[in-house]
Parts: structure tokens; sequence; C-alpha cells
């Protein structure tokens, strides 16, 4: 018998809570990320009011310094506590991948020079457009467009670039290149990026619109991954029949594998909460399990290092947070934390290797207080443990510490 009916896993994009032990070993702009802190940086330099994060004990999880703007709750509402990252990375596939119980032993390749002059040969020849060198870089997704996008719309030639992620984004504009070709350009890039020495988590379309100073990038975004290389805890729940709803890219970054129920992508995250809520009303959805990945305080904030905008994105959040726990049934569980840290006071624009933060919260709980610390895939092995179902490569279930 299943302890909680559903679980609501929501990944907040980057919300690091302080450097990992082994944060010296990875470099943001030739800086260790040993001096990072995602969370506790934006509360210092812009101040932070979370005050309903805070009553699920966002406060109480243990740091050095002390989170000092979000108060420690006596009797806070849940489980708090910080999970450490086991895998060898700290981008978004590596982290939502370790989340679902799986160990990342060699990490996806990235290109911080740009793309070798093979590649954009080869995806020039199949699409018969070329594609602008300068361009060619780890680069802003808005400033890419900004300072190339007008140049597309004169000569046609593809926006091709990269970021901290190993992804390799194609932008384009879509009255100059219809969706459909931007797509099949995309699929060719990715049928060529599977295998070192480039092999890449993700192909990214990025059609924008508008005309130069006012260019926008669309919803039509869409994402081209590879699958988990094992089983996950999302294929063992959809191989016993329990649905799996994912929400925003989750489906984009495992593939589909293991997602019976694709709710799209989110426009914003706001537009993630209001797919979340409207899932979650689904009659069908009596039992199973949810996952929605927010992205905004990663890709529109973090990445742009943008403290006071990360800010004003984690209290929007925040009090959003209300709307979502009063929509959960008694024997509901709601699961919260991030997959890597994106500290925007820090060097660089790379993402950071951070413990993340896990709020837990039902109805139901009779108790509440810390967890000890743990590993991400320790979330999936709770998952597993509740629905009776074999966990994936790696994770300790903390189920029995929620009373």
């Amino acid at each position: 018998m299943t302890k909680f009916k559903r679980i609501h896993l929501i990944v907040l994009d980057s919300v690091g809570i302080g450097a990992a032990p082994d944060s010296d070993k990875f470099f943001n702009a030739g800086t260790p990320d040993s001096d990072s802190d995602t969370l506790g940086h934006i509360a210092e330099s812009a101040g932070l009011e979370v005050p309903h994060m805070a009553k699920l004990g966002l406060g109480n999880i243990p740091r050095v310094p002390k989170l000092k703007t979000v108060p420690t709750e006596r009797e806070p509402l849940g489980y708090a506590g910080k999970l450490e990252e086991v895998s060898l990375g700290k981008d978004t596939m590596t982290g939502h991948w370790e989340i679902m119980g799986l160990n990342i032993t060699e990490p996806f390749d990235t290109f911080w020079d740009g793309f070798p002059e093979e590649i954009l040969t080869k995806i020039e020849e199949f699409s018969g457009r070329k594609v602008i060198r300068e361009a060619n870089k780890p680069y802003s997704g808005t400033q890419v467009i900004a300072d190339f996008g007008e140049r597309q719309m004169k000569t046609g030639e593809l926006i091709i670039y990269t970021s901290a992620d190993p992804v390799l984004q194609i932008a384009a504009h879509e009255e100059v290149i219809p969706l459909e070709e931007l797509y099949k350009i995309c699929e060719y890039a990715r049928s060529i990026t599977l295998e070192r020495p480039a092999l890449l988590g993700r192909i990214i379309a990025r059609p924008y619109l508008g005309t130069p100073v006012n260019f926008v990038r669309t919803s039509n975004r869409r994402d081209y991954a590879v699958s988990p290389f094992a089983p996950t805890v999302l294929n063992r729940l959809a191989d016993a029949g329990i649905a799996t709803y994912g929400i925003g890219k989750i489906n984009d970054i495992f593939n589909g594998s293991g997602i019976t129920h694709d709710m799209g992508h989110n426009k914003s995250n706001s537009h993630g909460v209001d797919t979340l809520l409207k899932t979650m009303a689904l009659d069908e959805f009596a039992e199973g399990f949810s996952f929605t990945n927010l992205v905004d305080f990663d890709a529109v904030y973090g990445h742009r290092r943008d403290p006071e905008g990360y800010r004003d994105c984690l209290q929007e959040f925040d009090q959003r947070l209300p709307e979502i726990t009063a929509q959960m049934q008694e024997d509901d569980l709601l699961l919260i934390t991030a997959d890597h840290g994106n500290d925007p006071t820090y060097a660089g624009t790379d993402h950071t290797r951070e413990y993340v933060p896990l709020l837990a919260y039902s109805p139901s709980l009779t108790g509440s207080g810390v967890l000890p610390v743990g590993h991400f895939a320790d979330i999936s092995a709770t998952v597993a443990d509740n629905f009776g179902v074999e966990k994936a490569m790696i994770g300790e279930s903390f189920l029995d510490y929620l009373l």
C-alpha cells in the first residue's frame, strides 16, 4: 500500500544552496566553484523574501553561513534538507537524470571554444545554408539574436551557438527559416552528435520573431535529447502502469523515456505552475507522479547574471506556492528541489557546483524537521519506495523519515 497516492516533484532550475564538497574541481571562467552560493548570494546582494518556502523549512536547512533573510521555523510545515550531486557534471541533463536515479560517470562534451569545423560543415552541406562563424561560441540566447538576427534576416544563414550546458543551439527567424526546416536541421544535428568527441545532451531549436532591436524568442522551441543510458525510476513507474506527468522541458530531458503524459513546454515559470495546477486537478490523475521543471531561474536570470531578477523570480514562485499546496489532496506529497546551481553573482556565466535544497510537504504529515544530508538520487529512491517499484542505479529512500 502506497504511503502517498500522488507525488509532485518541482525542480527550481539552478536554485543551488551553497558550494558542494567537490566544488573546487569545477570551474567558472577559470574560477573554482568553491565560493558559489546561488540562494545565499542572491539574499545577500539583492534581499530575499520567500515566506511560504520558509514555512516549509527552507531556513532550517543547515548552511554555512546561515541564510539570515529566510527565518528558521520552530515548527515548519514539512521537512527540509540538502542534497549533494554524485555525477560528474553540473548541467541540466546530468542533474535531472541523477534525480531519477542514474550515476553519470562520464560527463557530456562541452565546447567552450565553439564547435569544430567538421560539425559546422556537415550542417551546411545538409541544410544548404551557411553558418555564421562569429556566433559559434558560448552565447546568451537573447544576445546572439541581438548580434546576428539582422544579418540572418538578410542572408538566411544559421545562427549556431552553445552555452555552459552540453548543447548545440540553432536560432532562426521563423519568417526566414520556417519551423519545419529548422526542426529538420536540428534533427540532423542530433544525428551527428551522438558519440564522442561530440556527445551532446541536447540539440535545441531556438526560433524567434520580430525586427532588429525587437527580436523575441517564441514558444516554438524544440529540444532533441538523447535517451537515458539505463532505466530511470520514471521507467520503473511507467512499466508498472503508474502514470507519470512531465511538465515543462521534462519530456525533452528524458527524450520521452518513462513519461506517460507530456503536458507540454512552459512559456514561463508562471505558465508552468498553471500547467501543474491543471494537471493536479485532472480526474484521471488519482495516483501517480508529476515532474515539473521551472527553468526561468536559470535561463532568464542565472546565465545572465541578474541577481535582482533572480530574486524577483524566486519571490514570484513563492507567492504561487499556496496555490499548489491548496490543490494537494490529503495523501499527496510535494517535493521541491533543484538540479544544480547558477550563482548570478559569480564569475563567468556557467552553472555552479552546489548542494540543492529539498523541501517535503504533505497535508497528512504530523511531524516536521531536518532530513539527513543526502544525494540527488534519494528523491527517485523515495518515489520508487512509495510506489513499490525498483529504484534505479543509485539513491536511498527517505520515505520513512516523513512522518
